[in-house]
């Protein structure tokens, strides 16, 4: 799966994002844009040092300064049993009729018609006898 589609899935959790100064926010993923832009909602901020701590109600973070993204263990398994169960009906499915007409079906590969006068197929120029 990926990442992105991953952090898109995990609307409404609480995630963990550390950015590339230090600092770490904590707060509920609102939305997420593919560029990783985030807004998260009910933020605890919290400095490099970790001595200071403030509390914000929002707060978007620019996709840029994002060093990592820690999202609960309960959103990944989430995500792999709908995997699998969409893998699963998707395989269910498919049958080997009605997909195409296949390589054999149709017209003939390989060489040009029949040309030249050693009688082989190819280019229709003969091989010079």
């Amino acid at each position: 799966m990926l990442p992105l589609s991953l952090l898109k899935s995990s609307t409404g959790y609480p995630i963990l994002v550390e950015l590339k100064n230090g600092d770490t926010y904590n707060g509920h993923l609102s939305n997420i844009d593919q560029w990783m832009n985030v807004n998260l909602n009910d933020v605890i901020r919290t400095s490099k040092d970790g001595d200071h701590f403030w509390s914000v109600p929002e707060m978007y973070i620019r996709g840029n300064t994002i060093k990592y993204l820690r999202v609960p263990d309960a959103v990944l398994d989430a995500v792999a049993d709908e995997k699998h169960a969409r893998d699963a009906t998707r395989n269910r499915n498919r049958s080997g009729r009605g997909r195409g007409r296949g390589r054999a079906g149709g017209r003939q590969r390989g060489g040009g018609g029949g040309g030249g006068r050693s009688g082989r197929g190819g280019y229709g120029g003969g091989y010079g006898r």
